[in-house]
């Protein structure tokens, strides 16, 4: 077996993936902030970090390996959400964590081994922000505490940015109370209707930067292996991640490795609840299955951007609809040879490829072969449904039943024989929209679920 090899948004070089301690695998993700449901551009994250977890696994053995994707349900989009729908915070966020765990599953994403919530973190939180105070790397005014990033000589590494530059233009908050612009804060006031906890410095609450430091050492140590998150968490938050670690523990380092996805986009925007250009996870299953959603956000590398769209899922929708009449209930136990796609970056697109050329040889007849594609499909996810299960859930997506299908089909014969080929071709239409397709073969109609 090759290396694992990733490419390190910290050093921004690929990698040979060197552990801590080869019995101790660490992965941290930073998870949901549950204040609404979670998007595609959320669920690339989820699919790719469940893909470095199963590969770890296969490498180093599941008892060695510990994934940690944290969830945060306190925060200002939060209370914000609450207010606006009427509801408790804690009913909000129960509701929309409920949620994001039955979109896991339908991605077929294993479960991590700790999931810890940030509300229950927060004396932990408190005893960080009173270390850091003692070592004046933070400083308070008025109940707020703000990080002083003066006190942390390599700040701005992880995003490639230098401190000079980051005070015109910087992503973060505005305040009266700070010494710097780039101090963030660690603990805020809580006004008289929002949630807090009692502190050193008066009723407040924790800043969003300090619950992810917080849990991973806690469940991981000052030190671990991989951090990973989307592209748009490498500034502001992974970089003051790394500044409040490092210098509460002082440590050169936080995570050795810094892994980060690429963005979804629509219609080559970024796809973010903000610009309203968003498609659920939800959405997206109510006409295909989280398969065909979880090979559509793998399809590409996971570092490039990916743009979603109705063609996207269609063509991976009849990529599995082929590679299922070559489903088998079992397969080999070895690992597949495109496995060393995997440790080469999380090739995915290679890998899949690599899925086209055993599935053809599987069609030819070859049994080892076959049985080598059902492993690797189901190595990155896929062939988590039967045959029939498969069917039974294309069935339910239809919007057609099956006697209205034969009769536009037949309708549609009829059409044609009559040289009426305009309501022959708008019937036609009429059964793709309502999820059929439909195929001429050797003058009769054959019929399928998409």
């Amino acid at each position: 077996m090759n290396n694992l090899l990733l490419t390190n948004s910290l050093t921004k070089k690929k990698e040979i993936f060197i552990p801590i301690d080869t019995n101790k695998i660490s992965l941290y993700v930073c998870g949901p902030t549950v204040y609404d449901k979670p998007h595609v551009g959320n669920a690339r994250a989820l699919v790719i970090f469940d893909l470095l977890y199963r590969t770890l696994i296969e490498i180093y053995g599941k008892t060695k390996v510990t994934y940690v994707r944290n969830i945060t349900d306190i925060d200002d989009k939060i209370i914000e959400s609450a207010k606006q729908n009427g509801v408790s915070i804690s009913e909000l966020t129960n509701k929309i964590t409920k949620g994001f765990h039955l979109d896991c599953s339908s991605l077929f994403c294993f479960k991590p081994n700790l999931e810890p919530k940030a509300t229950d973190h927060v004396k932990e939180m408190i005893e960080m922000t009173s270390n850091l105070i003692n070592l004046n790397a933070a400083y308070e005014k008025k109940g707020h505490v703000y990080f002083s990033v003066s006190s942390f000589k390599n700040y701005g590494k992880l995003s490639n940015k230098k401190k000079e530059d980051l005070k015109i233009g910087a992503r973060v908050e505005v305040s009266e109370f700070k010494k710097d612009p780039l101090d963030f804060v660690l603990w805020k006031p809580s006004k008289k209707d929002e949630p807090g906890w009692g502190s050193p410095w008066g009723k407040g609450r924790p800043g969003w930067h300090l619950e992810c430091s917080v849990m991973s050492e806690k469940y991981l140590g000052s030190r671990f292996d991989i951090h990973g998150g989307g592209l748009d968490l490498i500034f502001p938050h992974h970089e003051n991640e790394i500044a409040q670690s490092c210098v509460n523990n002082k440590t050169e380092k936080f995570a050795n490795y810094w892994v980060h996805n690429g963005f979804v986009t629509f219609n080559k925007e970024k796809m973010s609840k903000s610009l309203g250009n968003i498609s659920t996870i939800e959405d997206a299953n109510k006409k295909y299955s989280g398969q065909v959603v979880r090979l559509a956000l793998i399809s590409s590398h996971y570092k490039q951007p990916l743009d979603w769209s109705d063609e996207l899922l269609e063509t991976q929708s009849k990529i599995l609809d082929k590679w299922y009449s070559m489903y088998l209930e079992n397969s080999i136990n070895s690992l597949p040879d495109c496995f060393n796609d995997l440790l080469d970056d999380l090739n995915t697109p290679l890998y899949i490829s690599k899925l086209h050329d055993l599935f053809n040889q599987s069609q030819k007849g070859n049994s080892d072969k076959r049985l080598e594609f059902n492993r690797a499909c189901r190595l990155v996810g896929l062939f988590n449904e039967t045959v029939s299960e498969r069917e039974k859930f294309k069935k339910s997506k239809a919007k057609i039943s099956e006697e209205m299908i034969l009769k536009k089909i037949k309708d549609r014969e009829n059409a044609k024989k009559a040289g009426n080929y305009k309501l022959a071709d708008k019937l036609r239409a009429e059964l793709v929209n309502d999820g059929i397709d439909i195929k001429d073969v050797k003058g009769k109609t054959i019929w399928n679920y998409k």
